[in-house]
C-alpha cells in the first residue's frame, strides 16, 4: 500500500521521489551524536555544489529549521503563525526573520529570532550547517536556512560515551512562545514526511516538484488562514487543510533529499 500510494503521488510530482531504503539516518529511531554527525556530513557536501553569493543592496532574512527528540522521536519543531500578523498569517513557518543591522551574521539573526519566538537560548542549540540555494520569500526577502539540533535548557552538549546513544528529549512545555507572533509550537516526526496519509505532491513557485505535509490533526484547533487573492503559497493550506507548504515546505523537502529520504 505504501508503495503504490507514493508511486502514484511521485507520478503527478514529476521527478521527485521517495525512497525510503536510501535514508542516511533512521526517521523514527532517536537522533544520536551519530546521526547528527552524518547530517553534518551530508549537509556539508551539499553547500559545496550550492554555495550562493550575497547580493548587496537585497535585504536578507534567515530561519532555523530546529530539530530535535521529543519523547525520544526524532523530527523538527515548527510554529503556527499568530492569525494576526500582518505577513503569513495562520502559516506554518520555520523561527526565524530579517536580518537587522545590528546582527553579527545570518545565522545569528536566525538564533536571536529563535530565542525571540520560542525561547530557545542559543546554548541550546548545535548548529549543523547551512543549506540551500536561498530562495526569495513571497515579501520579496532572501531566505538563508540553518539547521541545529535543540537541547533541553540545563543540558550540556557533549563528546562522550557511545555515537549510537539517544540524545536527551525536550518538552515543548519548556518554551516560551511569543504571545505577539506565535500562535503554537509543534514537533512534527520525521516519519511523517514519507506518511501517505499526509503528504501530497506541489509545484514550489510552479516550477519545481516538492511534497507537501498535512498537519491539521497535529495542531489542535488550528484553521488556516485563506488568501482572498487566491495567491499560491499565501494561506495555511490547501482545501482547508493545514499543511507544511510553500517556502517551509520546499525548504523541508530539500532538507530530506539531503538525507536521501527524497530522491
Amino acid at each position: 500500500m505504501l508503495s503504490r500510494t507514493l508511486i502514484t503521488a511521485a507520478a503527478h510530482a514529476s521527478t521527485l521521489h521517495i525512497q525510503l531504503s536510501t535514508s542516511i539516518i533512521s526517521l523514527t529511531s532517536p537522533f544520536t551524536r551519530g546521526s547528527l554527525r552524518t547530517l553534518q556530513n551530508a549537509i556539508i557536501a551539499h553547500a559545496t555544489t550550492s554555495k550562493t553569493p550575497v547580493t548587496p543592496g537585497e535585504v536578507n532574512a534567515a530561519v532555523l529549521v530546529p530539530l530535535c527528540n521529543v519523547d525520544g522521536v526524532p523530527g523538527v519543531l515548527l510554529e503556527l503563525r499568530g492569525g494576526k500578523l500582518r505577513s503569513h498569517a495562520g502559516e506554518v513557518s520555520f523561527p526565524g526573520g530579517r536580518v537587522d543591522p545590528a546582527d553579527a551574521s545570518f545565522l545569528a539573526a536566525a538564533l536571536r529570532e529563535t530565542q525571540e519566538e520560542i525561547g530557545l537560548d542559543h546554548r541550546q542549540i548545535d548548529i549543523l550547517g547551512q543549506f540551500g540555494p536561498p530562495e526569495q520569500s513571497l515579501m520579496g526577502l532572501r531566505v538563508w536556512p540553518y539547521v541545529g539540533f535543540v537541547y533541553p535548557r540545563g543540558s550540556h552538549h557533549t563528546d562522550t560515551g557511545s555515537l549510537d546513544d539517544p540524545l536527551p528529549s525536550i518538552s515543548l512545555s519548556s518554551l516560551t512562545i511569543s504571545q505577539a507572533e506565535v500562535a503554537t509550537v509543534f514537533h512534527l516526526p520525521l516519519s511523517a514526511f514519507t506518511s501517505p496519509v499526509r503528504i501530497r505532491p506541489d509545484m514550489f513557485r510552479a516550477a519545481s516538484p516538492y511534497w507537501a505535509i498535512d498537519v491539521s490533526d497535529l495542531v489542535e484547533g488550528s484553521e488556516g488562514v485563506n488568501d482572498p487573492s487566491g495567491h499560491s503559497e499565501v494561506s495555511g493550506g490547501k482545501e482547508g487543510r493545514l499543511e507544511v507548504w510553500g517556502l517551509t515546505g520546499w525548504y523541508m523537502s530539500l532538507l530530506m533529499r539531503i538525507l536521501k529520504v527524497y530522491t
